[in-house]
């Protein structure tokens, strides 16, 4: 199974560690972030997997070829960022003829089963499903609105009345009509441009298992002292 892992992000918020740093390498328990996805992409079967860089790519670069026969792993570079939307695009020929396949955002800390998202997706038989959370801020995230059947109805990223505490956790499943919805530009973010737009045609999975967005010194924080309790075993909730 393949897995688009999207990395670019320049990580402002992580100043000045990212000034030398790739905010998909800073370290968690002495462990680059990438890496505890690299893990996860293991356990679930997901061998071939595509990384976008663009800040400090050389040094993504060199750390992905010191270490050799963990993945099937392409990298792509972009020079000027393309969204994350963008990114899927330009690199479609990846997943092309592929039934299904994840989108992950790598700046996310997490331990979420695929096993059990992918069993999901094939149930109820959308052309995506959303990994969901429930969170104690949604005007700051991309919350989603479910009916009784798990579908899912509205999409709205970080709305100023939010309607459920459903935020998109950064990781989904899609099939080939994906396509179907991107925009002719280039640039363009899934959150804003697309997800909106596959209202009818997706479910949501809520996840029980543990996430945390690595986007600040206080979250970086966080997940250090979450590691150290046992959080990626035990499954805890964070965010």
């Amino acid at each position: 199974m393949k897995a688009f892992l999207l990395a670019a992000g320049k990580g402002t918020r992580l100043l000045p560690l990212t000034l030398t740093t790739p905010k998909c390498l800073v370290p968690i328990s002495k462990k680059p972030l990438i890496e505890y996805w690299f893990d996860l992409f293991r356990r679930y079967g997901i061998n071939d997997v595509l990384i976008n860089t663009s800040h400090l790519a050389e040094k993504v670069k060199t750390y992905i070829s010191d270490s050799p026969g963990r993945l099937n792993i392409k990298l792509t570079y972009e020079e000027s960022l393309l969204g994350s939307g963008g990114t899927v695009k330009k690199n479609w020929d990846f997943v092309k003829g592929e039934s299904s396949f994840f989108i992950c955002y790598a700046d996310n800390l997490t331990n979420i089963n695929l096993k059990k998202m992918l069993e999901f997706h094939n149930k109820h038989k959308k052309d995506f499903t959303l990994a969901l959370l429930r969170v104690p801020n949604p005007k700051e995230c991309g919350i989603v609105e479910l009916d009784e059947s798990s579908s899912v109805v509205s999409f709205n990223e970080k709305p100023e009345n939010p309607v459920s505490d459903l935020a998109f956790a950064g990781i989904m499943l899609s099939g080939q009509n994906l396509k179907n919805y991107f925009p002719e530009r280039d640039y363009f973010d899934l959150g804003f441009d697309v997800l909106p737009r596959v209202t009818g045609n997706a479910s949501g999975y809520i996840m029980s298992e543990y996430l945390l967005d690595i986007g600040t010194y206080k979250k970086l924080e966080q997940a250090e002292e979450d590691i150290k309790n046992g959080a990626l075993s035990a499954g805890k909730r964070a965010f």
